[in-house]
């Protein structure tokens, strides 16, 4: 009788283990074939270019293709609703960026939830955005310019590439907290002629796009928005420093479907992160506006959450509806 209860038990356990042994040689195995990784972007804008340059290097990392597929529309949402709905089986990841944290609230009809729906798997970097103001103003320094939005309420035009992007939500952050009131110019795109030009007065865009007019003095820097200083322009102040608490950074990331395995999120987020550790991958994202930092999925997963729960406040505050 002993016998054979000992023998029950004893298979009992492998049956228990097996599984979980089978779960492990299969993520050491992944990939096996090639991985998709949606963008919620069209081809050749900045997210794509991260995506694509990312996706080049774990391909040469794992030996099988990481695939970059567009699905662009509704602000990244269609690209995002496509990866919540896929397998959790590691073939199919999201570019995540920071739009992802602001759309949590922007759109009320979503079908998935961000942070409750895609799994964080790795931190790519930071997209640094600058403060810039037209030289016309007379304004040189964050607090001159409070000084004198102050004095001009209603007068001072803030551009942006449109409601509820990053571009408005950093300049809504900065009116809430200095107390201003900046007239919001919506565009669909590209604003920098009238920017130039001093029909807009004021807005707040990644460093790349304008640091050839700062650097021929067109455009006057006030302020990086990242909590700390910024490698494209370290000699120029944070908005923290003038407005503690100010940090309105867009980020880069890769998640999955939630339940994807955490022994593949674990793979997937160890290769990631030596590919943004590397000196020479380090200077080439810096070069495409993105300062590279790594983080573990759950420091990646905490950002998500902090920052959807920081732009919910804004988006409310302001009032901001999708269009």
């Amino acid at each position: 009788m002993k016998f054979r209860r000992r023998k029950f038990l004893h298979l009992a356990a492998v049956a228990v283990t097996l599984p979980f042994a089978s779960r492990q040689v299969w993520a050491q195995a992944y990939p096996t074939r090639p991985v998709r990784v949606i963008v919620g972007f069209p081809a050749g804008v900045a997210p794509d270019i991260v995506a694509r340059v990312i996706g080049q290097a774990l391909s040469e990392r794992f030996g099988q293709q990481f695939v970059i597929e567009n699905r662009p529309g509704a602000g990244s949402n269609i690209g995002t609703e496509v990866v919540v709905r896929a397998p959790p089986d590691g073939y199919t990841l999201l570019l995540a960026i920071s739009s992802g944290a602001i759309n949590a609230t922007l759109y009320s009809n979503l079908s998935f939830n961000f942070v409750r729906d895609i799994a964080p798997v790795a931190m790519i970097g930071l997209g640094p955005f600058v403060m810039v103001i037209n030289p016309k103003l007379p304004a040189k320094t964050v607090p001159e310019f409070i000084a004198y939005a102050k004095a001009n309420p209603g007068k001072i035009n803030m551009a942006s590439q449109g409601t509820g992007l990053a571009s408005h939500l950093m300049g809504e952050l900065f009116k809430m907290m200095a107390g201003v009131n900046l007239v919001h110019v919506p565009y669909a795109g590209n604003f920098t002629a009238d920017l130039l030009s001093g029909q807009m007065q004021v807005a707040f865009v990644p460093i790349t796009n304008v640091i050839e007019y700062i650097g021929d003095g067109r455009l006057r820097p006030l302020a990086v928005t990242t909590a700390k200083r910024a490698e494209l322009l370290p000699d120029l102040p944070t908005l923290s420093e003038f407005l503690p608490g100010y940090d309105a950074t867009g980020w880069n990331g890769i998640g999955a479907p939630r339940g994807t395995p955490a022994a593949i999120i674990e793979k997937l987020n160890k290769e990631i992160s030596a590919i943004v550790r590397d000196p020479a991958m380090k200077t080439r994202f810096i070069t495409l506006g993105v300062e590279p930092l790594s983080m573990t999925p759950a420091e990646f997963g905490k950002r998500i959450a902090d920052d959807t729960e920081k732009w919910a406040k804004v988006i409310k505050f302001a009032n901001i509806k999708a269009e």
